[in-house]
């Protein structure tokens, strides 16, 4: 008897892993029930990069198009250094032939929970219930039984299958008795986001750049109107000081001293941790995203590795109820849980190792090196294959 039976698939957590696995569901007919702990939908300042596999899995979804509109399209991005000025620019086009998006889009994750829900809204057999917190759950061989609080009270809802992209606490990985292994750095990452022209500043500066420097690395960001900032910060200062106007103020001038204070959008503060689930399934039950594996923000794989994620789980559900054997789950699970272990984690740890080298001599020859293979066409092509992670799908799908 197949996994997918009467009762619908519950998916918790209407984030952009989530949202994006609900409606890739519901537009093959199957029914979902998409809940979400708050009133309404979060516009938070979180994850803003789109790499181009992404949208290639996003336009066979039909949101690319819509999504792209309200975001920025970035064909090239930076690794500067800070103290000589010298930078090292790979360009997209590199890529042309291996994705029909050859560039990076900016573009406010908030925006792609919005366009799925509104989409998934209008099947009917898919719904979306705010204010419905998962407190629990339990399976039996028929299906699962998922507890939610919400505003009337404690109520029980049944499903065939519970997808957890609850985010990196998630209840449903903690229900299941799943360890997250793994470490959380003693730093915290600041964000700030200011409309101040710091192309202005910084001569050539392009949508995405990573600039290394021994005492004070940063990433700058554009995403439509605004610049983001991302600093590392002192982890014996405490949060209040880290999100005061003084602080922010300060590590904004020291970045690019302009004489008057900066006009700030949002401004966030995040821990920053790099963990993987043991296992991304326990029977009825399956984790994506954050609630299986969070890593740092530098290159931007976190949230589009849990949108691959709920991609290749949705293709793995869609194979099931077309015949195939309910094995294809732990296919799922092998093959996104060794890609982030094997992959994403060991990328962004590597990523970070080298924004923070201290060592100046170390960081003038690694400037070099990407200077190098940024000129040379073969070179970069293989060095954006990796990096937008277009490699990491492609070798995914290898494992079985």
């Amino acid at each position: 008897m197949s996994l997918l039976g009467s009762h619908p698939v519950i998916v918790v957590g209407a984030g952009p892993v989530g949202a994006v696995f609900a409606l890739a569901l519901a537009k093959e007919g199957i029914s979902v029930v998409l809940l979400e702990q708050f009133a309404s939908l979060p516009e938070d300042l979180r994850a803003s990069t789109f790499h181009p596999p992404t949208l290639d899995m996003l336009e066979r979804l039909g949101v690319a198009e819509d999504l792209i509109g309200m975001g920025l399209i970035v064909d090239s991005y930076q690794y500067r250094d800070r103290r000589t000025g010298d930078f090292a620019q790979f360009h997209f086009r590199h890529l042309n032939g291996e994705t029909r998006h050859p560039y990076r889009l900016q573009c406010e994750q908030w925006r792609l929970n919005r366009l799925c829900v509104a989409r998934l809204m209008a099947f009917p057999h898919a719904e979306v219930r705010f204010s419905h917190e998962c407190i629990g759950l339990n399976q039996d061989k028929d299906g699962v039984t998922v507890l939610v609080r919400t505003p009337d009270g404690e109520k029980q809802i049944r499903g065939s299958l519970v997808f957890g992209s609850d985010g990196a606490s998630s209840r449903v990985r903690r229900a299941c008795g799943i360890p997250f292994e793994g470490f959380t750095y003693p730093e915290k990452f600041l964000v700030a986001s200011t409309p101040y022209p710091l192309e202005n500043f910084f001569p050539g500066l392009c949508g995405v750049n990573y600039i290394a420097d021994p005492d004070e690395w940063c990433v700058i960001l554009r995403c439509n109107k605004l610049w983001r900032v991302l600093f590392p910060t002192n982890p014996d200062d405490s949060d209040e000081k880290l999100l005061s106007d003084t602080y922010v103020q300060d590590r904004l001038q020291q970045l690019a001293p302009t004489g008057t204070p900066y006009e700030l959008g949002h401004t966030s503060l995040y821990k920053v941790h790099q963990r993987v689930a043991v296992s991304y399934r326990h029977g009825r039950v399956l984790i994506g995203g954050d609630a299986a594996h969070v890593n740092n923000p530098l290159g931007g794989m976190g949230m589009n590795g849990g949108i691959h994620d709920a991609i290749n789980l949705a293709e793995k559900l869609l194979q099931i109820r077309d015949g195939g054997d309910d094995a294809l789950l732990d296919v799922y699970d092998r093959q996104r849980r060794l890609t982030a272990q094997r992959f994403v984690q060991e990328q962004s740890i590597k990523n970070k190792a080298l924004m923070e080298e201290r060592d100046p001599g170390a960081q003038h020859r690694r400037q070099q090196e990407y200077m190098r293979t940024a000129a040379d066409p073969v070179l970069a092509k293989e060095f954006l294959l990796r990096t937008s992670m277009i490699r990491i799908v492609r070798e995914s799908y290898s494992i079985h």
